[in-house]
């Protein structure tokens, strides 16, 4: 282990990362016999770091001359990711020593490509689409670099290189960024242009464009993926069948199992297998893993195309695992009768020390059973299927290689016997095959040309290709990416049913939880979350990123988004005492002070209207603003401010009015602070009344809870104060006018009835941002009678405002 590590700090590696290379079982034999094939005891980094990367995706089968390309790797033939990656192509169907010169040219080697060359093609580039860039400018920057990166001359340049001339003629042909480049500015100058009547959908999303797909797959390995066809095969004739079926159109698929709702991380699985076939002119699938019944419930598989679409993607097909059950006990059977399978008796225990025992690192053999004859396996894998084995009691096993350092070849599981009813098939099957089993030829029948994945399933690739390759199928490529994880939440359905059950959240849509039906609940517009997850793009690593990322995102679209609303949380009744009883005025208020295409709503104003109490203080303070005792203050949207005269108490003690003087008749300074009101006034329906305003701030403590420093585990890591539910609040009469504006139409009349109320989205001025929540009662004939009482608002705090230093003052 020690000799591993100094060899492969010797390639640039930290000590860190040199350790944990040195203990990854396939990986380090892997990279030993790299770096013995080149002859060398020293690397300059970037041929370290070429070899290390090498290792990661070599195998026997698929490039069986890995030690010829680290050879050309030391010897300085092959210098870039680019060189490198052209030649594991080459050698997965040659023999690059048999045909050096057709290694070279094919892997650009000798090929200079000089500065002065990249300059010349990237503004040939830039030149052609210079109309697109001029009209769409930074918006338009990720297709045009796909385009420079698709460029023949570029193809084995310096690729550093191609990115620092790519942004500085960019730059100069653009400029810096400005407000031409702000989404919400952008759609203003739009509308100024083409004034178009102001739509009555007010929660419908204005302005806000998320990142471009295209800007996802412009770098990185994904940017250089195969083409279709590519992928060697087992048979030549099966390339070119997957070729007829396909027409050469990029395939791929979304498999999620529907034993759960599906998270922020799907999100990006979500917008990396629809968006890679989007920017390729392909389709995506949506197929459901569904060989686990017991697991699986419909109101998964409900939510899960129901959450795709909310995310902006539609399905090509909609399909199942088990769609093929006959197909895929078919090919067991062909599996079984080629001696590549074998019906195992043996427990979960006696597997499990087969396999080297709890940490893996004990000593292998075979299962009694394993070399049992052909025709006794085939007998005994009928027997599991007519249901005379009971759970548990027999399995289906391929017999894989023992011997290999990969644990996904150490002959896993085909099928099991699980008496349980199916989703959709019913008891028309008493044996499920595995994952391990089902989801290679699943992609197989359907002809994915991409099978796009997260890292955790790296080490099933080998056995993915294993399986196509032993029943002679159809073999795709699969390619794995870094999977997403956000601070301060749990993604894993044990703990998160685990949460539920034991009463901290109400359901798995709770909106403190970052699955995708919770954030949808919330009012978190699904623009703003596939912004978040183009804007990362896509990597090898997994990833935790700080919530507050996402949380920008979000911001960023509400702005845009979402009316503003005047509301009070904890509202304090103001009598103007120099105005009379009956004193009217109406003031006129925007919903959006960027946007006139949201309109405006008149709001009365009262003798008697409400302010919030966190705007009134009875011992003012130096540097604070707001009203207190002989203290002026604005009010937003009138032309006089008002000045604290008074209060009154009530028998505990407590302020139940606060007295003040309108300023309309006298000149006083302007006032340094402005504060939001609402007047007392039911008979023009002010206040608007808040049921419940349900706060929502951190469900744990710590940013990580599944830490092993969180003593008690994440259960005892809830915090006490992640929900605040607030009763009386109250808003201006723009909150109900804009869902009476809602309802009147076909969309909002559609989303109230079946409680998807969440579009309704609102700033609440200074507060933060608010969403109707589905607890809401508003049948469609009270909005359209106006009748506001027969109602029942509850609102969702979505996200607080951007941080303000002087918010107290």
């Amino acid at each position: 282990m020690e000799g591993l590590i100094t060899k492969f700090e010797a390639l640039g590696l930290t000590a860190d990362k040199a350790k944990e290379a040195a203990g990854n079982k396939k990986l380090a034999p892997t990279l030993d016999g790299l770096i013995t094939a080149t002859g060398q005891s020293s690397f300059s980094k970037n041929t370290g770091m070429l070899l290390y990367k090498l290792a990661a995706k070599v195998t026997k089968e698929k490039t069986p001359h890995g030690d010829y390309i680290a050879q050309a790797i030391g010897s300085g033939r092959l210098g870039s990711d680019e060189q490198v990656s052209a030649a594991t192509k080459f050698c997965s169907k040659n023999d690059p020593a048999a045909d050096e010169k057709a290694f070279d040219a094919a892997c650009g080697v000798g090929v200079v490509v000089s500065d002065a060359d990249i300059t010349a093609a990237i503004a040939g580039v830039l030149d052609s689409v210079k109309d697109t860039l001029v009209a769409e400018r930074y918006r338009a920057l990720g297709r045009a670099l796909g385009k420079v990166k698709s460029t023949a001359a570029l193809q084995w340049a310096d690729s550093g290189k191609v990115k620092s001339e790519f942004d500085a003629q960019a730059l100069a042909l653009l400029g810096p960024k400005d407000e031409r480049d702000d989404p919400a500015a952008a759609k203003k100058a739009a509308k100024k242009a083409a004034p178009k009547a102001a739509s009555a959908k007010i929660a419908e999303s204005r302005g806000w464009e998320p990142a471009s797909l295209e800007s996802m797959f412009a770098e990185g390995e994904i940017s250089r993926m195969h083409k279709v066809g590519e992928n060697p095969q087992i048979k030549p004739e099966l390339t070119a069948e997957h070729l007829r079926a396909t027409g050469g159109q990029v395939i791929t698929r979304f498999p999620p199992e529907p034993n759960g709702f599906l998270h922020i991380g799907h999100a990006k699985a979500i917008n990396v297998n629809f968006g890679y076939a989007k920017t390729h002119g392909g389709v995506c699938n949506l197929r459901y893993d569904d060989t686990n019944p017991e697991a699986e419930e419909q109101v998964y598989v409900d939510s899960i195309l129901e959450i795709i679409r909310w995310l902006g993607f539609e399905p090509h097909q909609v399909l199942y695992s088990s769609d093929y059950f006959q197909q895929l006990y078919d090919l067991a059977v062909q599996l079984t009768e080629r001696g590549l399978a074998y019906v195992c008796h043996c427990t979960g225990e006696q597997i499990n020390e087969q396999r080297g025992g709890k940490d893996k690192g004990g000593a292998r053999f075979a299962c009694e059973h394993r070399d049992r004859p052909i025709a006794e396996s085939l007998v005994e894998f009928q027997k599991m299927k007519d249901g005379r084995y009971g759970a548990n009691e027999a399995t289906l096993r391929m017999k894989m290689d023992l011997e290999d350092g990969n644990p996904q070849m150490w002959d896993l599981i085909a099928y099991r016997v699980k008496f349980a009813h199916h989703h959709r098939t019913g008891d028309a099957w008493c044996i499920y095959p595995t994952y391990d089993f089902t989801h290679c030829l699943c992609d197989s029948f359907e002809n994915i040309t991409h099978s796009l994945c997260t890292r955790e399933f790296f080490q099933s690739r080998q056995s993915y290709y294993w399986l196509c390759d032993a029943v002679e199928v159809y073999k795709p490529v699969q390619w794995e990416y870094g999977r997403l994880n956000v601070t301060n939440t749990m993604l894993s359905k044990r703990k998160l049913l685990a949460l539920r059950n034991a009463g901290v959240v109400r359901d798995l849509d709770d909106p403190r939880l970052y699955t995708l039906p919770a954030l949808r609940r919330r009012g978190v517009p699904p623009q703003a979350i596939n912004a978040f997850v183009r804007e990362l793009g896509i990597t090898a690593a997994d990833a935790v990123i700080e919530v507050g990322r996402l949380e920008n995102h979000i911001r960023d679209a509400l702005n845009v988004c979402a009316p503003r609303i005047m509301a009070l949380v904890r509202p304090v009744r103001v009598v103007l005492e120099n105005l009379p009883e009956s004193y009217f005025e109406e003031h006129e208020l925007v919903y959006h002070p960027s946007d006139a295409t949201f309109g405006s709503r008149r709001v009365p104003f009262t003798r008697t209207l409400f302010i919030d109490s966190a705007d009134f203080r009875e011992s003012d303070s130096p540097g604070y603003f707001r009203l207190a005792p002989n203290k002026t203050v604005g009010l937003n949207g009138v032309p006089y401010p008002i000045t604290c005269t008074g209060v009154r108490r009530a028998a505990d003690g407590s302020v139940s009015e606060v007295l003040c003087r309108y300023e309309n008749e006298a000149s006083v300074p302007k006032p340094k602070a402005y504060i939001q009101w609402v007047a007392d006034s039911p008979q023009h329906g002010s206040p608007v009344r808040i049921d419940e305003l349900r706060v929502y701030n951190p469900l744990f403590k710590h940013a990580n809870p599944d830490e092993k420093s969180v003593t008690g585990g994440f259960m005892n890591d809830v915090s006490e104060t992640s929900l605040e539910v607030i009763h009386g609040a109250v808003a201006d009469i723009g909150l109900w006018d804009s869902i009476k504006r809602y309802a009147s139409t076909a969309a909002g009349k559609k989303e109230l009835n079946e409680k998807n109320v969440e579009t309704l989205r609102f700033q609440f001025m200074r507060i933060g941002y608010f969403a109707l929540d589905k607890d809401s009662a508003m049948p469609l004939a009270a909005i359209e009678s106006d009748q506001i009482a027969s109602t029942k608002l509850v609102m969702n705090r979505i996200v607080t405002l951007k941080e303000d230093s002087k918010k107290d003052a």
